[in-house]
């Protein structure tokens, strides 16, 4: 329970926010609103945003190490791995609210299995190359993890997959729902308007 614990308020830690409001930039007023690294280098640039995203994984990533390298049973590394990214998916410091949970499952699959994270990562530039859509690499990766974890891993390991990808789909509702807007609109429209 200590590591859970731990890892949710670590994960919890809105470093997004911290970072553009050391510029002076509330991050959630600008852009998308998102806390996350897209949203940082939409408003202040690359190297905020490559900072956002190594502190993000980071932040998820050690307490998944501890767990893992301190001799956990794999439930429990499973356990404090989600626990980390549901901390910055609903922060208590944001009135749970947070960002969308994809640095903080790099981190923690980074520590979990370098060669499948290589692997993932792969599939998301691959998407992203096509679509354009980061949104949509982003599912596609964490589904591939789930992939490789139910068919190469622990059970504790395999739901963890499942549930994260489960939980990236939910915090990009929103950018579903702006491309299926999108879609409807046809080519070179605005998003239709909503249903009455």
């Amino acid at each position: 329970m200590l590591f859970i614990a731990f890892a949710f308020l670590a994960g919890s830690i809105p470093f997004g926010v911290l970072v553009a409001r050391r510029r002076g930039v509330d991050i959630q007023q600008r852009g998308s609103g998102n806390i996350g690294a897209t949203n940082v280098a939409r408003v202040l640039g690359k190297a905020p945003a490559l900072l956002v995203l190594l502190l993000d994984a980071g932040k998820a990533a050690v307490p998944t190490y501890l767990a893992l390298w301190g001799g956990q049973p794999q439930a429990v590394v499973a356990a404090v791995a989600f626990a980390a990214i549901v901390g910055h998916c609903f922060s208590p410091w944001l009135r749970f609210r947070g960002g969308k949970g994809v640095a903080c499952a790099i981190g923690v699959y980074l520590v979990i299995s370098p060669t499948f994270s290589a692997i993932v990562i792969g599939a998301f530039v691959a998407v992203l190359a096509v679509t354009r859509v980061p949104a949509l690499g982003s599912a596609v990766g964490v589904w591939v993890m789930a992939v490789l974890l139910t068919l190469y891993r622990s059970p504790p390991l395999a739901a963890l997959g499942l549930a994260t990808a489960a939980l990236i789909l939910f915090t990009h509702r929103s950018n579903w729902r702006h491309l299926l807007a999108r879609r409807a609109a046809g080519p070179g429209g605005e998003p239709a308007p909503p249903a009455a």
